[in-house]
């Protein structure tokens, strides 16, 4: 395939933006995907801190400028004070996709029962699906593998690159064509 499929990977996080601690939430993913797609892709991986206006305009240019499919943040999910990933998210998305959290949130309940504080959510913005993931590798490994078998229909149907993934990591599924 000749078409240069681009996926953002957000890391938000005060202290790891300042360097005070490594990010482990986007080598992570970067590490799942890595694994799960069978296609050739390319990374455009981004560390900033819990800013909304950056948050904002990060997924912005992700989107609009670089043209990442699929752009997955970690991290600023949760309820505490600086956590502020999903209300960037939504500010900038056309359509908010309510099943991802909702899986998200169900998955991560059978590991801890503070997954109800968990604010993932996903939506649409332009020709890129956006995800937000906890911020915890385990729980990022969780999330995808719940809710990855949605996503290369969504962008399909959103007009993006075909995405295939190995079988044996996770079952893409797409409605049969008539």
């Amino acid at each position: 395939m000749s078409e240069n499929i681009k996926i953002g990977i957000v890391t938000v996080s005060d202290r790891a933006s300042r360097g005070e601690y490594e990010d482990l939430g986007g080598p992570a993913i970067e590490q799942w995907l890595t694994k799960a797609l069978s296609v050739e892709w390319n990374p455009v991986k981004v560390l900033i801190p819990d800013e909304q206006t950056q948050i904002e305009q990060t997924l912005i240019n992700l989107s609009d400028n670089e043209h990442c499919c699929l752009i997955v943040t970690t991290g600023g999910t949760g309820p505490a004070k600086r956590d502020i990933t999903p209300e960037a998210t939504e500010a900038v998305c056309h359509k908010i996709l309510h099943g991802f959290g909702e899986q998200m949130r169900a998955v991560s309940l059978n590991f801890v029962p503070t997954a109800i504080l968990s604010r993932q959510m996903a939506g649409i913005r332009g020709g890129s699906l956006i995800i937000n993931l906890p911020g915890k590798p385990s729980a990022i490994s969780d999330c995808l593998n719940a809710v990855f078998p949605a996503v290369p229909c969504c962008i399909d149907l959103i007009e993006g690159p075909y995405l295939t993934t190995h079988e044996n990591i996770v079952k893409t599924f797409r409605p049969k064509q008539k």
